[in-house]
This record gives C-alpha cells, sequence and structure tokens, in this order.
C-alpha cells in the first residue's frame, strides 16, 4: 500500500507544481515530476537542515523539489 500511497502523493505534488510553474503536462509526467521531487526536495531540506514529519510535509518538500526539477529542466532544455 506505500508504493500506491507515493505514487498518489507524487501526483499531487506534481500537479500542484506544474500550476505554480505554469507548466502544461500530463499525468504520468506530473507522477515523475512528483516522485523525482520528493527525492530533490529532500536532498535540499537536508542539506539546509531542515526535515517535514507527515503527509502535509513530505506533500510540501515533493512540491519544492518539483518545482526545483520544474525550473531545472527549463534552464537545461
Amino acid at each position: 500500500m506505500g508504493i500506491i500511497w507515493g505514487l498518489i502523493l507524487g501526483a499531487l505534488a506534481g500537479y500542484i507544481a506544474s500550476r505554480i510553474m505554469n507548466e502544461n503536462s500530463g499525468t504520468l509526467k506530473n507522477i515523475f515530476l512528483g516522485v523525482a521531487g520528493g527525492a530533490v526536495g529532500s536532498f535540499v531540506f537536508g542539506l539546509l537542515g531542515l526535515s517535514a514529519d507527515g503527509l502535509v510535509g513530505s506533500l510540501v518538500v515533493s512540491v519544492v523539489g518539483a518545482c526545483i526539477c520544474i525550473w531545472l529542466g527549463r534552464k537545461l532544455f
């Protein structure tokens, strides 16, 4: 059940990040952005000495990470 919740959280985080960054993307891209954003966000928050607990904290970290991924993608491509 953890993988299902991870994908749902990733899809939600990717959707929110795509709306914040004005990015038109599909469901699969949103899921990928949310999951990758969770890893990137955890890394960045760890560098800053911050941590997040619970569902809302994980969502915030994933959204921030997904926004970073979108920004990097725009700069690279």
